[in-house]
């Protein structure tokens, strides 16, 4: 393996624990839980793994165990510290005894059901210590919902003597985790399965899970180019840049790197969705801005967009809605057509009649876009849909039609971005280095001590990483039901950015000064070496809700 010079140095960076983690460790139960809605229904569904105690680990006697063999899938998109959450869980189960092995299972749960797997030796992980990527075992994206799957895996498992497998995933994938959990509990099989929370999009979040990993390193490496982009923006004066952010579900990465580089717009898709605003009203609201800001001969500026803002308005989300069911049933004749042209006439018959008339009048390139496949969780793929452009030809039709009302002067030319890839691998900073290390070392621990439908948890995390409070929570306390391919479907309730929490409050505060002033901040890339609070420091969204 080729190293540059940062991956060597980083190779020496030792990442910190919690104190509760550093020595012996002993697990206290705390209250009883229940889903976070429908608990009737999510209680009859998992019966076995339904109303659990959360779990907190603390100083305590060393504890003597017979070697295991724990399985390890990496699942769902990356996010940078997926490493380090294999280097803790391996270091963590090296320490509780010396004997136990830790299998990979290679291209995400695929690797589980086809026996695909290799065994994560010392030789191997120390070469992904710290290092941004998956690419130790590889991940994907299959569904583990079929009972011929679980079948597979409980047999797969026996075969290698694995009795516990950790998942590290987003929601979707730790919904799996916990539908295996009880699968397993149910047929006797004497496997634990442990949840990692990770996704950058920052949604699987609540009171026990303060952010999940690589949100962190991902909104710092979109914030420097988005910086690098407003810098250039300042100088050459004549720009519009409309930024799409990853974020399909909710627009946490948008709020955070708004706070971070002070752009002149943002679009928060909660707020959109919460003042019932159509795709125009969106539209005014950024030409108004464009042209405030002509006005002080000022032609260009920066535009934040989450890449769900379509699923967020209104009409949209409803007609989105319909399309999912409808595509969820009629797929093989949809396909049977050769044009687009041809699918289109199609789909608007299978429509409600007032969303037929949405859909026939959006742009033919934007209909076709919300007519692409959609993902193995059902939903339609927001990052293939272009909203950046289809807002800068709006916005552009907007003010063309004020500069021949007299009303706007100046001039407006858009240039479009997409950052999604460019953060999900990015060599983690130095929290995401610490708290992915120490969410794998504590579901070592919960396996230690033989839970299953768990997720490990590591709170305080704006308090050195010293005092974090390492722990678990019952995977089903997040859970609530949701209409998906059609079908309600047990899954964890994804966390959306809170008009009433702080980050949108603070964020709200500012906006209309940084909308018509040029106030950039340009965070430059991430630091790993100098002050503590210089390469320490976590996101502003976190500082902002733990503040008191």
């Amino acid at each position: 393996m080729i190293k540059s010079p940062l991956q060597i140095a980083r190779e020496s960076y030792v990442p910190k624990l919690p104190k509760s983690l550093k020595g012996a460790v002993r697990m206290v139960e705390g209250k009883n839980t229940e889903s976070v809605a429908d608990q009737a229904e999510i209680k009859e569904m998992f019966p076995n793994t339904y109303g659990m105690p959360i779990l907190t680990l603390e100083a305590g006697e060393e504890k003597s165990t017979s070697s295991v063999n724990v399985g390890v899938i990496l699942s769902g998109g990356q996010a940078p510290g997926g490493h380090n959450v294999i280097s803790g869980l391996y270091d963590g189960l090296k320490k509780i005894n010396p004997e136990n092995k830790l299998i990979g299972f290679l291209g995400g749960p695929s690797g589980l059901v086809e026996k695909q797997y290799v065994e994560l030796t010392s030789g191997l992980i120390d070469n992904y210590r710290n290092t941004g990527g998956f690419d130790i075992i590889g991940s994907g994206r299959t569904k583990l919902e079929e009972v011929e799957q679980f079948d597979k895996a409980i047999e797969n498992c026996k075969e290698l003597g694995v009795t516990a497998i950790v998942i590290i995933g987003g929601d979707d994938s730790n919904t799996n985790a916990c539908v295996l959990a009880e699968y397993f509990y149910q047929k006797g099989a004497g496997i634990q399965v442990i949840g990692v929370p990770k996704t950058i999009d920052g949604d699987l979040k609540n009171e026990m899970i303060e952010t999940s990993f690589g949100f962190d390193t991902a909104c710092k490496v979109y914030s420097e180019l988005i910086g690098n982009i407003q810098r250039d923006a300042n100088s050459a004066k004549k720009y519009w840049h409309f930024i799409k952010l990853m974020g399909r579900s909710a627009s946490h990465i948008g709020l955070e790197c708004a706070l971070q580089t002070q752009p002149n717009v943002t679009i928060i898709s909660e707020e959109v969705e919460a003042k019932q605003q159509t795709l125009d009203d969106v539209v005014s609201y950024i030409a108004g801005i464009v042209v405030k800001r002509a006005q002080n001969g000022d032609n260009f500026g920066t535009v934040l967009i989450p890449e769900g803002l379509v699923e967020f308005i209104p009409a949209m989300k409803k007609l989105i809605s319909e399309l999912n069911e409808m595509l969820a049933h009629h797929e093989e004749e949809i396909n049977k057509f050769d044009s687009n042209k041809e699918k289109r006439e199609f789909v608007a018959t299978k429509l409600s009649a007032e969303l037929a008339e949405v859909f026939k009048s959006l742009p033919n390139s934007f209909a076709n876009q919300l007519m692409l496949d959609r993902d193995p969780h059902g939903n339609v793929q927001v990052s293939l849909i272009e909203t950046e452009k289809l807002l800068i030809d709006m916005v552009k039709a907007k003010v063309k039609k004020m500069k021949k009302a007299g009303e706007f002067k100046g001039k407006f030319k858009g240039q479009p971005h997409f950052f999604g890839y460019e953060g999900r691998c990015a060599s983690p900073g130095n929290f995401d280095s610490d708290y992915c290390y120490s969410l794998g070392y504590t579901a070592s621990v919960l396996i230690r001590d033989g839970k299953t439908g768990y997720m490990a948890s590591v709170r305080n995390l704006t308090a050195p990483a010293e005092e974090w409070i390492a722990g678990g929570v019952p995977v089903t306390m997040m859970m609530n039901m949701e209409r998906r391919h059609g079908k309600m479907k047990p899954v964890i309730q994804k966390a959306l950015v809170k008009l009433d929490g702080k980050p949108f409050k603070k964020f709200a505060e500012m906006r209309e000064e940084w909308a018509l002033n040029t106030q950039y901040v340009y965070p430059g890339p991430i630091q790993y070496f100098g002050p503590a609070e210089v390469c320490d420091n976590t996101t502003k969204t976190l500082l902002l809700e733990q503040t008191k």
